[in-house]
């Protein structure tokens, strides 16, 4: 019977192309299928994997019985279906094989239930009842190699994987599978998905322990490409486990019973229902295990809670206004992009950044170009509210408005005070976040952070300027690179080392990077690092409306600060800049009339200090009235109340009505002593406190400066700073403690605030740098008041020579302070010293504590340094950005109440500036903001005042339209330049509202020669400009425009050299533009097109337009890859411009061809002088027919045809017989 069925078996392998061998046969034997039991497993498979063991204990019908219980649905689709599995076997002795098995089996069961009983035993557990299956782990690379990532040991397996091999139904080549065993190990962690057409199979085996895992793996299968390339850990760090999990949909068999329990099966291969195909579908978000996902939700939940308070009584909920953000261009600088690797900031005007501007929820997308954005950097000067906007990004987190990101990390640039090399990259991003709450793992926290980089967002706030990021990106040293690449945890490192890490990508790669600065400095080296640019541009006049609405709550007090800051110009010019919109409606808020309104950066500092003053002064009285009623009921006194009580009753001595009353006190004479006494008791207690909140606010003036001077917004730690200093300054909202290692909540800094104010915290005869808090700074909450008392102690002070304050005056000579770069808070202190000395005398009380005599003594004499400084400037060597803050430092003087007098000082500064204004102001690239142009105004209506006339070039300023029209419409403008998108709008506004008037001079000042483009949006707003001078209206509907316009834009039409210097990379996107409006330029004289890359079609296309340009004089062509076939088409072309003197076709790609035919038309250029066709391709052919050419072509003075392809001697001769040949 065995020989019959045998024989079947043989002729269905020859049918179906199969090579079988005796144990395949041996294999199909069994009809019924055995599940493998329990006890027939031993614990350990790794020291029982050889050959007697597989063929004992792993007969085929177990093994078909193993198989055929996975599930078919959890193999990829491109997976066959294995029918029958080929088990190697070694050369056994002849014998009773069934027999030998039989024994064997029995003793390889007895063993295995005496080790799990001594296992149980040993570990005082009880035997388990049911079978226990642990969730199998997928090896990586490493593992499959056998090396631990930890220790990089070779203990995986002691002897080699066996190898099993399967057939699928067809007949093919056998399958090899790996049987491998996972041991106990920690460093086998790692976990990465296979993709979904890999073909795993996991076995899981029934009544073993947790540890080791097995699976079958492919043993030569081919390395595939992984949808997710794993990353490798820094340092030695293990990813988590969390990895192995795949997305919802993802077809892989692991990926979707990763952490199933349950035994899987594969399809009976008699199925008659074949599998689902479904797509591929490539895992882009890997699952997270639960223990990160609380964390992610805590952390979300901390941050809500830290980002809700925008600033002090403000929420971000109620008062939050979205600033204007728009997208910068970066462009480098010249023509040539080899030659120069700087970068510049791009000031576009007004239309085009409204054009650019960018939602919240944009500034992470992809560019137009499909770049992703992974480092990008936000500008805004002070006070525009930078660090609120990115509160409001990370609260939107929060709220899973960024579902690309996992985690969230705000790094502060204050954490670079923190030099200790205690810190680690982990301790950096859980401990020293603002806003990262406390991690109960902090480990597996950190792996998920290096296994997806990519879902990982890191803020860098708190740099002051550009120059502060310049300084982390310089090369680190060797030892610390190569360090910080191995093992990122050990904590040995400074915070600046980890930040210059992160910035240099040799941290964290892959995550994206938000960068927030002032536009300061060069950072040459961060722009050629940023995706992309952005830039705060403050409020406009909606936003700020929406701003004072939140803000003022009550209907009354809102209708009555609009209508006071609409009649302060000056002041609502000022609330462009959030902060100082914040402090405008602190002033507003007291109910002033308009004429008690600030109408000058000095006087709102001013107000808003003293506001805070009287606010902290109640608050200390208060605070003073209950501590005294506490003191009152204790039985002893302390040395202080006991000398204040000597005071009162000397006090009640001098009183007259004491003596009145010594014989025969009334009881009307005993309640008016009582009411003196508390008189005298009050007032001394008032003069008191006035004298030690002067002496306070001097010291927190002199730390101002101090501040000032080292370009920080922050007090260093190392300062001593007495306890009353620092009391005083946070109880008046000045400044503000942060801790730099553990994060406080709002609640937690009100209440240590609210212990600094009441005393609580104080602690005799020391400071607050206790040990506990040594990692407590003190930040000025507001840049502009930390200016205003740098002034104060620069203007008032006795401890500041004469020296050193006229060192502190701007528009210092000499070659030291041209190389060192103005910061932002010493020109606001500069500006606001002179508005300090020509202040109101009576309002400067509360800034000093000097004598009435030495006071005006000082202020006369820091009056008269300082008029001596300004007016000994020579105006004609200030820059435009030097021209601009002379007038905003005059207005500062000239506008202030005592300067209303006549000859008062600050009235001289304004005239004499009048006077020595230049007529020529080029104001192109000097950003220009509303309070500027208001400043800039009231300078240019002084002049008229003089007679004198001016012509203001405005373009690439970022001027307001209505700025723009402030200025254009002054009757002592002669003309004007700005961006021409912005003076077509404003054209269109005047128009919508009739103002026909100012139309016609907004049209006529107008000129834009001579024109230099150098974006690609100056082309396409020439082209809107040169559309309106042919159709000679706005629109087709305009009837205004269209009488002014009858002739044509003037601008236009006095426009004769245009420079196109866009270069080879961004000059080609706009040429198709430049060919269309060429045409309408007739009266161009000069036409630049160097290194625009216009190639042979570009060549052709500008050959068309040229008949129109018959005014053209000057042509530059050089570099732009023109060959033959393009200077056959200009030949042509050239010959009928008359007037052209001057063609240049430098370094191009003209052979000898095309060198003939210039010297073919050369005789018809009778206008020509110059012609240059050096560096290009031309041999001796071509150079003999222009010199030929030449001899017809008396005007031409200069003939440039030198190149390395021209034969030695040739061009030599061509010399000695033409001098004019160069």
């Amino acid at each position: 019977m065995g020989i019959r069925h045998k024989k079947k078996l043989k002729r269905k392998a020859e049918r179906t192309g199969a090579s079988c061998c005796a144990t395949e046969a041996k294999m199909q034997e069994g009809d019924q299928d055995t599940f493998i039991h329990s006890d027939i497993l031993p614990d350990d498979l790794s020291e029982f994997l050889d050959d007697n063991f597989l063929v004992s204990l792993l007969d085929p019908n177990a093994l078909d019985n193993v198989f055929s219980s996975i599930n078919m649905d959890d193999i990829s689709p491109q997976t066959e279906t294995p029918s029958s599995l080929d088990l190697i076997e070694p050369k056994k002795p002849p014998g009773n094989s069934k027999k030998r098995k039989r024994q064997r089996r029995e003793e390889r069961t007895c063993t295995n239930k005496k080790h799990t009983t001594k296992k149980a035993r040993a570990t005082g557990q009880p035997q388990p009842k049911e079978p226990h299956t642990e969730t199998p782990f997928l090896l990586s690379s490493d593992a499959e190699s056998g090396q631990n990532p930890g220790s990089g040991r070779t203990d995986l397996l002691d002897t080699p994987p066996k190898i099993l091999r399967f057939y699928p139904p067809p007949a093919a080549a056998p399958i090899p599978i790996q049987f491998i065993a996972i041991p106990e190990n920690s460093g086998y962690q790692l976990v990465q998905l296979p993709p979904p057409n890999s073909s795993v199979i996991r076995l899981p085996l029934p009544n073993t322990p947790t540890t080791p895992t097995y699976i079958l793996v492919h043993a030569d299968s081919p390395p595939c490409n992984r949808q997710i390339p794993p990353l490798s850990p820094v340092g030695g760090a293990v990813a988590p486990i969390l990895m192995s999990s795949s997305p919802p949909g993802s077809l892989s068999d692991t990926a979707s019973k990763a952490v199933s329990s349950s035994c899987v099966s594969l399809r009976s291969p008699s199925c008659d229902q074949p599998p689902v195909k479904e797509p591929p579908q490539s895992p882009s978000i890997l699952d997270i295990c639960q223990r990160v996902k609380d964390y992610i939700q805590a952390a979300k939940s901390h941050m809500y809670q830290l980002c809700l308070e925008m600033e002090e009584g403000l929420s971000i909920m109620s008062h939050y206004v979205d600033p204007h953000v728009t997208q910068r261009e970066i462009y480098r600088l010249g023509k040539s992009t080899n030659k120069c690797s700087d970068k510049e900031f791009s000031i576009t005007g007004r239309t085009h950044r409204l054009k650019n501007s960018l939602q919240l929820n944009q500034i992470f997308e992809s560019s137009n170009e499909g770049k992703s954005r992974r480092c990008i950097l936000l500008l805004g000067n002070a006070g525009m509210g930078k660090t609120t906007l990115i509160k409001k990004l990370c609260l939107d987190w929060s709220r899973d408005s960024f579902p690309q990101f996992d985690f969230v990390f705000l790094l502060d640039g204050k954490g670079l005070t923190l030099t200790e090399p205690v810190h680690s990259l982990q301790t950096l991003l859980l401990d020293l976040s603002s806003i990262a709450p406390c991690c109960v793992d902090p480990d597996e926290v950190y792996a998920q952070v290096l296994a997806a980089p990519k879902r990982v967002l890191l803020i860098f706030d708190g740099f002051d300027e550009l120059r502060d990021y310049e300084s982390l990106l310089q090369t680190q040293e060797k030892d610390c690179v190569t360090l910080l690449q191995k093992d990122s945890k050990m904590q040995t490192f400074t915070v600046r080392q980890l930040y210059s890490a992160i910035l240099q990508r040799l941290l964290l790669p892959g995550c994206t990077l938000l960068l927030s600065s002032r536009p300061r400095g060069a950072g040459s080296q961060l722009l050629r690092r940023v995706d992309a640019l952005l830039e705060v541009c403050g409020f406009t006049s909606d936003s700020i409306e929406t701003y004072l609405t939140h803000y003022f709550t009550d209907p009354d007090l809102r209708a009555s600060a609009f209508e006071c800051l609409k009649s302060s110009s000056y002041l609502h010019h000022l609330c462009w800049n959030p902060a100082l919109c914040r402090l405008a409606c602190m002033v507003l808020e007291q109910g002033r009339s308009s004429e008690d309104l600030p109408r000058t950066l000095t006087e709102l500092c001013h107000q808003v200090v003293c506001l805070k003053m009287e606010k902290h002064a109640r608050g200390s009285t208060v605070c003073g009235s209950a501590q005294t009623q506490t003191s009152a009921d204790s039985t002893q006194d302390s040395p202080t109340e006991l000398s204040k009580n000597s005071q009162e009753r000397m006090l009640r001595r001098k009183s007259p009505i004491k003596t009145r009353g010594r014989v025969n006190k009334s009881k009307k004479a005993k309640e008016l002593g009582k009411q003196e006494d508390d008189k005298n008791r009050h007032n001394l207690s008032k003069n008191g406190d006035e004298s030690d909140s002067k002496d306070l606010l001097l010291q927190l003036c002199a730390l101002a400066w101090e501040g000032v001077k080292a370009n920080s917004s922050s007090i260093p730690r190392d300062r001593t700073i007495p306890t009353k200093v620092k009391v005083f300054g946070m109880g008046m909202g000045i400044l503000h403690p942060q801790n730099l290692r553990r994060r406080l909540s709002n609640e937690d800094n009100r209440n240590l605030e609210k212990k600094r104010v009441e005393g609580q915290s104080e602690k005799k005869g020391k400071d607050i740098n206790s040990a506990d808090c040594k990692d407590l700074i003190l930040v000025w909450t507001c840049a502009f008041l930390q200016s205003y008392l740098a002034a104060v102690h620069l203007s008032f002070s006795r401890n500041v020579l004469d020296r050193s304050f006229l060192q502190a005056l701007p528009f210092q000579t000499g070659a030291k302070c041209r190389r060192r770069p103005k910061k932002e808070e010493l020109e606001l202190t500069q500006r606001i010293v002179v508005g300090l000395l020509y202040h109101k005398k009576e309002k400067l009380q509360h800034l000093h504590s000097q004598t009435e005599t030495v006071f005006r003594n000082t202020l006369t004499s820091r009056q008269g340094l300082a008029a001596k400084h300004l007016a000994g400037l020579s105006y004609s060597n200030l820059v435009p950005a030097q021209v601009l803050e002379l007038c905003n430092y005059v207005y500062e003087a000239s506008v202030s109440q005592e300067s209303s007098k006549k000859g008062a000082g600050g009235t001289k500064l304004a005239t004499q500036l009048a006077e020595n204004l230049p007529e020529s102001l080029r104001f192109n690239g000097v950003p220009f903001s509303p309070p500027d142009v208001f400043a800039m105004k009231d300078a240019l209506r002084r002049g008229g005042a003089e007679g004198r006339n001016f012509c203001l070039d405005l373009e690439n300023t970022g001027i307001q339209i209505s700025g723009l029209r402030a200025l254009m419409s002054l009757n002592n403008i002669n003309s004007f330049r700005a961006c021409i998108a912005d003076v077509i709008s404003l054209w269109e506004q005047l128009e919508q509202s009739g103002e026909e008037e100012l139309l016609q001079g907004a049209v006529s000042k107008f000129h834009i020669h001579p024109l230099k483009a150098t974006q690609v949006c100056h082309i396409a707003h020439l082209e809107k400009l040169v559309n309106i001078h042919m159709n000679k209206r706005l629109s087709e509907s305009s009837q205004l425009s269209h009488s002014i316009l009858a002739d044509g834009v003037p601008a236009v039409k006095d426009l004769h050299k245009l420079e196109f210097e866009l270069g080879s990379e961004e000059g080609p996107l706009a040429l198709p533009k430049l060919w269309d409006l060429l045409p309408g330029l007739h009266n161009l004289q000069h036409l630049d097109l160097e290194e625009s890359k216009i190639e042979d079609e570009g060549a052709d296309k500008l050959a068309m337009v040229l008949d129109s340009l018959t005014s053209l004089e000057v042509l530059n062509l050089s570099q732009n890859c023109i060959g033959d076939h393009g200077v056959k088409k200009l030949a042509l072309a050239l010959k009928d411009l008359p007037k052209l003197h001057c063609l240049s076709l430098y370094s191009n790609e003209i052979s000898d061809e095309g060198a003939e035919s210039l010297a073919a038309v050369l005789p018809q250029m009778p206008s020509l002088t110059q012609l240059d066709v050096g560096y290009n391709k031309l041999q001796g052919v071509g150079a003999q027919s222009l010199a030929l050419s030449l001899r017809d072509c008396k005007k031409v003075k200069t003939l440039r045809m030198w190149n390395q392809c021209i034969p030695y001697g040739v061009f030599e001769r061509l010399q000695r017989q033409d001098s004019r040949i160069l």
